[in-house]
C-alpha cells in the first residue's frame, strides 16, 4: 500500500511530496476535502499504537480542548471531527507509517524510498 494523507493547502505538505516524489503509484487523499473516515485512522492506529502519535499538537483549534482530559477516545473523536488534529502528512508505504513533517522523518521515508 502506498498512501499519502495530506493537505493540498499546505506548502509543506506539497514540498515533502515533491521532494519525495510522491504520484504515480500513489494514493492521495487530501484530508479537508476528503475526509479520513474512522476505518483509515484505525489503521493509522494499529500502525502507531495511540491516536496521540497522530495528533497535531500544533493546531490552533486544539486551544479550546486545552484542561480537558484526552483520553484515546477523546483523541480518536477529535481526529475524526477535525482535519486539522490529524499531524501532516501522513504516508503509508507497505507496512510503514510515516507521520509528520520532521526532518528525520523526511529523511526515514526517503531512505526506504530510495529516493
Amino acid at each position: 500500500m502506498k498512501k499519502a494523507y495530506y493537505l493540498s493547502t499546505c506548502d509543506t505538505c506539497q514540498r515533502i511530496m515533491k521532494e519525495l516524489n510522491i504520484s504515480e503509484g500513489w494514493e492521495k487523499q487530501d484530508i479537508k476535502k476528503d475526509k479520513i473516515t474512522l476505518e483509515q485512522l484505525e489503521n493509522m492506529h494499529s500502525m502507531t499504537g495511540s491516536y496521540e502519535s497522530l495528533l497535531n499538537k500544533r493546531a490552533r483549534k486544539l486551544a479550546e480542548f486545552r484542561g480537558q482530559e484526552w483520553t484515546e477516545e477523546k483523541l480518536k473523536s477529535m481526529i475524526l471531527g477535525e482535519y486539522t488534529f490529524l499531524k501532516r502528512p501522513v504516508f503509508i508505504y507497505e507496512n510503514e507509517i510515516y507521520i509528520g513533517n520532521s526532518k528525520k522523518t523526511v529523511e526515514s521515508l526517503k531512505n526506504r524510498l530510495g529516493a
